[in-house]
């Protein structure tokens, strides 16, 4: 194909798209299967571990990091009015469940005074503060006992050391420091199959299984570790991204020449309209027969024929709002079938003129 410049652009071989399927017999709001196929040879593995390891990792969550007892300014001493000492409510007080809805710290505090088991359930907590495992035991208030601690919620990621503080023994306020656990993903597991596509049987099938504490559901999950993948991927690039799926050229901008033939139409249009359905052009994307939500995101963002789609950059439809991939893949699949393409930086008198020429010459 001829660029603008006259030099032959290259031509990719395209790769695969996968399509990603949630077993909705196993799906709930702590368990899910993702199934994600067919991928290039190798591509199981390689993309596999990338997720698990960001699953396992890097997803944000909250948890308990520190919390002061009522009477007590160290985790070894006895608690008045309880069965358990401050070293056993600590370890039950690491496994609490906690969700912050805007991702800011905050406060939660237990106040009772009857005696029984305490669970998170007795828990009151800010009201940007969730409570996700509220059966668990906390601990037990001993006959005529009573309960009071507050406990101080961080966000972060990972594995959080207790933050004690170097140069204090005991701390003013009688607080005592725990380790923490943000991440809200408790188990990943990963199978690869073959699968086959035509004739090919060397290709990939990814099998994702996925475990949380409750604080977030696996299809969220996933969803946050593709985009921390893509947010750090994307610096590696040193260009523009290589147009793997997208026909022809991957020109931006068109370079009109007046001296040359059939008026002002440029080298690259008149190798763009050649051979190409210039009546359907023009026309309304309707045409395309295009998804419900694929076509509704078009028109909101005012693209109402299909020069206006065409025209189009991939990245620039990944920016309408609610436009994801998955349209993105369904559009351009229309798109080619009609012998299209993104990115043609077409003009509207260009398309007629060409037309009134395709018309006059028959």
């Amino acid at each position: 194909m001829v660029g603008c410049g006259g030099l032959m652009e290259r031509i990719y071989k395209q790769l695969t798209i996968p399509k990603l399927v949630w077993d909705k017999k196993l799906l709930t709001n702590m368990t899910g299967t993702l199934i994600v196929q067919p991928l290039e040879p190798g591509f199981g593995i390689t993309l596999g571990n990338a997720l698990r390891r960001v699953l396992l990792a890097s997803i944000e969550g909250s948890s308990v990091t520190s919390f002061i007892i009522k009477g007590v300014n160290n985790e070894f001493a006895v608690v008045p009015g309880m069965v358990e000492d401050a070293l056993q409510l600590g370890l039950n007080i690491k496994e609490i469940v906690v969700k912050s809805t805007n991702g800011l710290p905050g406060r939660m505090s237990i106040k009772k005074y009857t005696s029984g088991p305490v669970t998170v359930a007795d828990i009151v907590a800010d009201t940007h503060l969730e409570l996700i495992n509220k059966d668990h035991f906390i601990g037990t208030i001993a006959m005529n006992g009573s309960c009071e601690i507050e406990f101080f919620v961080e966000n972060g990621r990972g594995y959080q050391v207790a933050q004690w503080s170097q140069d204090k023994p005991y701390q003013e306020d009688g607080r005592i420091y725990i380790d923490a656990l943000f991440c809200p993903i408790t188990r990943v597991m990963l199978d690869v199959e073959k699968t086959r596509v035509g004739e090919a049987i060397d290709y990939d099938k990814l099998i994702l299984k996925i475990e949380t504490n409750g604080a977030i559901n696996p299809v969220e999950a996933v969803h946050y570790a593709t985009s921390v993948l893509r947010t750090q991927l994307e610096h590696f690039l040193n260009a523009s991204e290589i147009p793997f799926n997208q026909m022809g050229s991957a020109t931006d901008t068109i370079n009109n020449d007046k001296n040359k033939g059939l008026s002002e139409l440029s080298q690259d249009s008149i190798s763009n309209l050649h051979n190409m359905p210039i009546d359907l052009i023009l026309k309304p994307i309707e045409d395309l027969e295009l998804t419900v939500r694929a076509h509704n995101c078009l028109k909101q963002a005012g693209i109402k024929r299909v020069i206006d789609l065409v025209n189009l950059s991939r990245d620039g439809l990944l920016g309408i709002k609610n436009f994801g991939r998955k349209s993105l893949t369904e559009v351009e699949e229309s798109v080619k079938d009609a012998g299209l393409h993104f990115g043609m930086n077409l003009k509207e008198e260009d398309v007629l003129k060409a037309l009134e020429k395709r018309d006059s010459s028959n």
